[in-house]
């Protein structure tokens, strides 16, 4: 990717909510084959696998981002997720329903903040790594939540009153973990860069047992393609 766009200030200006998973890093490696400068932003949040935001750092680097904030915000202090508080990561599978790892009004809590750099930066585009195929049912990656933000960004903002309304990309919206996994080899991507593990071992591997391990290595295995990323399982 690096000799794609040898100045990370040239184009127009997008902000990219970059986790560190492998859906944010293709969403913003899109973003930047379209031509966009990225500023990448990265919510400190509490999580239990910050491994996530080093890996976070690695791709705002690979992918040459103009700016890269990450930005602390102690979630732990709500807890009600697997993620933030003292509750066990489901290790048996991808079950029906809303699994504990929801993170309440995560995607929410995250977009607003990214449509605040957003306007003070003067950008009007904005990407999001959601996925609504096979994902773990979480409520805020729907095609739905995204569209009704856009409302909400246009009624809540000086620039969507002065008639300067925002665009939140989804470029992964309605992708499979097979074709978000092709992605990453269309793009020169290393899977590795990312990190998807909800629960790492002592030794820095992923679990390969939780559902963001299982949807990822799923979704390389359906493509015919190595996951360089090492498991435990």
């Amino acid at each position: 990717m690096n000799g794609l766009y040898p100045d990370p200030n040239d184009g127009p200006t997008a902000v990219v909510l970059l986790s560190g998973g492998l859906d944010s890093m293709v969403s913003a490696a899109l973003a930047r084959e379209q031509g966009y400068a990225i500023h990448a932003l990265t919510i400190d949040y509490g999580q239990r696998h910050k491994r996530e935001i080093e890996a976070a750092k690695a791709i705002a680097r690979e992918l040459r981002a103009a700016q890269h904030i990450i930005l602390p915000l102690d979630l732990r202090q709500f807890g009600g997720s697997a993620l933030t508080d003292d509750i066990d990561v489901p290790k048996e599978g991808v079950g029906a329903g809303i699994p504990v790892t929801y993170v309440p009004a995560r995607n929410l809590i995250f977009l607003s903040l990214t449509l605040g750099w957003a306007e003070a930066l003067g950008a009007r585009d904005i990407f999001i790594g959601v996925n609504a195929l096979d994902y773990s049912g979480y409520p805020d990656c729907r095609p739905e939540f995204i569209d009704k933000f856009t409302e909400l960004a246009e009624l809540a903002t000086k620039a969507g009153d002065e008639g300067k309304p925002f665009t939140i990309h989804a470029p992964l919206q309605h992708l499979g973990k097979a074709d978000i996994a092709r992605e990453t080899g269309r793009l020169g991507l290393d899977p590795a860069l990312s990190w998807s593990c909800y629960d790492p071992a002592p030794d820095g591997r992923a679990c390969g047992l939780c559902d963001s391990c299982r949807l990822r290595k799923q979704g390389f295995a359906e493509a015919g393609l190595i996951d360089t990323l090492p498991y435990v399982v």
